[in-house]
């Protein structure tokens, strides 16, 4: 019988909704700080050994029903020739950032090989839970990949990247391309790796004007998407309104920043499958204040094609006891 998680993707009926959480992989843990004392966040990503722990951290806590491989989404960009690291209080920092419209045509090397880490740890999580849980992989998107390939770190707006847009539309054009090929293949190789499920995570491109991400994006996540081998999810923030646009990503369904009513999504929708979305900070209420809350998300969702998650990441001072509520209303409720 397949996974939960994998029948609401595909829009089944599911006796109840699956349960799990964007950024879960032990962030908000004390285990996990102990870790990270030991290992530099991209030497913990690039150990498998290590990188099978952190995610397993949060399944000892709340067996919950979607395990996502630790990692990074700005992994691919080492193929592509661009070096990263971590820097406290900033973010990740692009050491060779995109000079200029001419430094836009990439070429990338051999997925497969530079990040075997990848494939090594989804390996290692398939053979030790992968009867139990759903694996689920992800990458970046296009847009939110090439936002830090041009600026070299985290940007509010992501100014430079538009600037790029609107002086030189072809390179523009070119850049988010090379993404979107990378991506592409490095989905199909989590998949091969035993990935149940895969998310792209192009947060960022909410920023474009509706004409600009068609015209942009949504043909690239289209050729990202179509024809893999598991049910996909996409991710982007600040569509409300725009829904129908995610729509059309080839995406099986559609995760819901917390701007969202889950009742709007669902007319607009129709029945394509939704994950999402409590308003991650409702998790430092109490836990009953939880758990009404996430009735709430459940209960507009309804019984087909639902995920029950949060509307962006968990954040690392979320308190356990509140996860345990959240985890737990979704395992115990009954349609």
């Amino acid at each position: 019988m397949e996974h939960l998680l994998v029948r609401a993707a595909r829009g089944e009926r599911t006796e109840r909704p699956p349960v799990w959480m964007m950024r879960q992989a032990g962030r908000h843990i004390p285990e996990y700080r102990k870790i990270r004392a030991e290992y530099s966040f991209l030497d913990a990503i690039k150990t498998p050994a290590v990188a099978e722990e952190i995610p397993l951290l949060p399944w000892e806590y709340y067996r919950h029903d979607g395990l996502v491989m630790f990692s990074d989404i700005l992994t691919v960009l080492e193929p592509l020739g661009f070096r990263y690291h971590i820097e406290s209080g900033v973010g990740p920092v692009v050491e060779n950032p995109v000079e200029g419209p001419d430094d836009v045509d990439r070429t990338y090397g051999d997925v497969a090989t530079e990040l075997d880490y990848v494939a090594a740890l989804l390996n290692r999580l398939d053979n030790s839970v992968g009867d139990e849980t759903a694996i689920i992989g992800f990458a970046g998107g296009p847009f939110t990949l090439a936002s830090y390939a041009v600026a070299g770190k985290p940007t509010r707006t992501h100014l430079p990247l538009r600037r790029l847009r609107a002086r030189h539309p072809e390179a523009f054009r070119t850049l988010l391309s090379a993404f979107a090929d990378i991506v592409r293949e490095y989905l199909e190789l989590q998949i091969t790796s035993g990935a149940d499920v895969v998310q792209l995570f192009d947060t960022y491109a909410g920023t474009l004007t509706p004409a600009d991400y068609r015209e942009f994006v949504l043909p690239l996540h289209q050729r990202i998407l179509d024809g893999l081998d598991v049910p996909t999810i996409v991710f982007v923030r600040r569509m409300n309104g725009r829904l129908d646009l995610l729509a059309e990503s080839g995406a099986d369904a559609v995760s819901l920043d917390w701007t969202v009513e889950m009742e709007t999504a669902r007319e607009e929708l129709g029945e394509m499958p939704v994950q999402g979305n409590l308003d991650p900070s409702y998790l430092f209420g109490e836990p009953a204040f939880v758990r009404e809350k996430t009735r709430e998300v459940i209960e507009a969702a309804g019984p087909e094609g639902h995920i029950l998650n949060l509307g962006h990441g968990v954040d690392k001072d979320t308190p356990v006891e509140s996860v345990e509520a959240f985890v737990e209303t979704a395992k115990s409720f009954e349609w």
